[in-house]
């Protein structure tokens, strides 16, 4: 009998993937479609893209070249169009997430998070029972709780400017996002603002986690494969532990009608706790866990990525800065706003609304695209009739930068634009194509807390201090480094008290 040796099966099953791959892209009904040759052929020419770290540079580049409708994969596209959003991301249309997003999750569907859910009745069912949590108006009632971590910031801050010391903003303001989720989560802050350090490693795990899932969704078969190992050597793992012993904790400290934690505002855990004694099969253990998760990890890297780039721009542009600190000196002046100030008073301050919405327009913190597949009846988009089960979607680096929406000089920094925006009339249009925090169904639960911290947080600092940019980061753009979230990596300066205005040049 003929037998095959291990080397004739490697070549026939290479052969036969070569041909698929021929005749895949041959019978695309969408191969006129211009994008990177390898696309066509290979997820491979994106994997390696994103794990290069730019990818929003990437994808805004693609643009530009082949316009609206770019290839990035296999039956994989980016799409740069206003009304084609619409569609994608409209509520009940049918465009659920793609399968990237299978990798940020247990590869157990009822044990999906709010962020990677792709079952739409799953997500609806339980954003629901956390949805009322996150409102403005309950969250308003932790105001007390941002104002305890801006003040802990504050004084740090004034130690650190007495000093001359140089510091890394990006770490000191994620650490302030970080005790500020965990005081409005858990009832107690984690002691990053206090010590100055991660002593847990929890920002590694983070970026590990986030790593893992951003590279591994591109392939998300995989998936399945390496999440036990993830459980172990992962940061999941350790998120997952951290987790656990702070509900614990929290739930201990309920029964003891003594403790100081329980004093206060009700924090989200106290809630959500209450709420499993009351009815534990619909507020399970596994939900308490998974929404713990989701708010230590995604609620500190995305007000700290965006409070980095708040600053980090404001430093840049120095007419900016002055004006908006005027701003806020005035209107103290005036007794317009408290110390510290309110968050209905800082949304009457409309230069700094114009600072912080270009921040998030000009830096999203997510740098990839949301990902969606096209429904079995197949749709219509930008032109193009897309067959069902192709994916698509809208990369907010991307939209943010449609010189049709947002002005000829989309590329750059001008918070003026959204005046503009606001005496023209044009800010619904707008909001239609502005993804700084999602679109749709799936618009980020936690967007009210990360408005509540920029608006506190931004002009506490500004009243107080000048802060001045390393003399080697003044001269050159930051670096950054793309894993869904777009992280700054060098953002380094100084602090100078505005009371002092003393400035003593050693390195931190």
């Amino acid at each position: 009998m003929f037998e095959l040796s291990t080397s004739s099966l490697s070549l026939l099953a290479l052969g036969l993937y070569v041909a698929y791959t021929i005749v895949s892209v041959v019978t695309d009904p969408l191969r006129d479609i211009p994008g990177p040759f390898l696309a066509r052929f290979t997820r491979l020419w994106y994997f390696f893209k994103v794990y290069k770290g730019s990818f929003e540079i990437t994808n805004l580049n693609l643009h530009k070249i082949y316009g609206p409708i770019v290839r990035i994969a296999p039956n994989e596209y980016s799409v740069d169009d206003v009304e084609a959003a619409k569609s994608i991301y409209r509520v009940g249309n049918g465009f659920v997430k793609a399968p990237w997003y299978w990798a940020w999750m247990p590869p157990i569907p009822e044990r999906a998070n709010l962020f990677a859910d792709m079952d739409p009745h799953h997500h609806a069912s339980q954003r629901r029972k956390f949805a009322s949590a996150y409102t403005m108006t309950s969250l308003v009632e932790y105001e007390s709780s941002v104002n305890e971590c801006t003040a802990i910031l504050a004084q740090r801050f004034s130690e650190l400017a007495a000093s001359g010391q140089s510091i890394n903003f990006g770490h000191w303001l994620q650490y302030y996002a970080f005790d500020t989720i965990s005081l409005i989560t858990f009832g107690n802050r984690f002691g990053f603002l206090d010590k100055g350090q991660d002593e847990n490693r929890l920002f590694d795990a983070i970026d590990h986690h986030n790593t893992y899932s951003t590279l591994v969704g591109i392939f998300p078969f995989l998936h399945r494969f390496l999440f036990p190992i993830l459980l172990k050597t992962g940061g999941y793992g350790t998120l997952l532990n951290f987790s656990m012993k702070q509900i614990e904790r929290r739930r201990m400290l309920l029964k003891d009608p003594t403790a100081r934690d329980n004093d206060g505002p009700l924090d989200f855990m106290a809630r959500y706790l209450a709420a499993h004694e009351a009815t534990p099969e619909k507020m399970s253990n596994d939900d308490i866990f998974t929404i713990s998760i989701t708010n230590i990890a995604a609620g500190s890297d995305t007000t700290g990525v965006t409070l980095s780039v708040v600053l980090y721009y404001l430093l840049k542009h120095p007419a900016t800065y002055k004006r908006l600190q005027q701003e806020i000196d005035s209107a103290s002046a005036d007794g317009a706003i408290d110390d510290p100030i309110t968050f209905r008073q800082a949304l009457c301050l409309l230069y700094l609304q114009a600072v912080l919405k270009e921040a998030l327009r000009i830096h999203p913190a997510t740098g990839l695209g949301l990902q969606r597949c096209v429904p079995a009846a197949g749709a219509m988009l930008s032109g193009r009739n897309f067959p069902g089960g192709t994916t698509v979607g809208v990369n907010s680096w991307v939209a943010h930068r449609n010189v049709g929406v947002y002005g000829k000089d989309a590329d750059k920094w001008r918070p003026e634009r959204w005046l503009e925006i606001e005496a023209n009339g044009r800010g619904a249009e707008v909001e239609q194509y502005f993804f700084a925090f999602g679109m749709g169904s799936r618009t980020c639960l936690g967007k009210n807390i990360s408005l509540l911290e920029l608006n506190k947080l931004i002009p506490q600092l500004l009243r107080k201090f000048n802060l001045i940019l390393d003399d080697e980061l003044s001269k050159q753009e930051w670096k950054t480094l793309n894993r869904w979230f777009v992280k700054p990596q060098n953002f380094k300066g100084r602090i100078i008290s505005r009371t002092t205005e003393k400035v003593i040049g050693r390195t931190f």
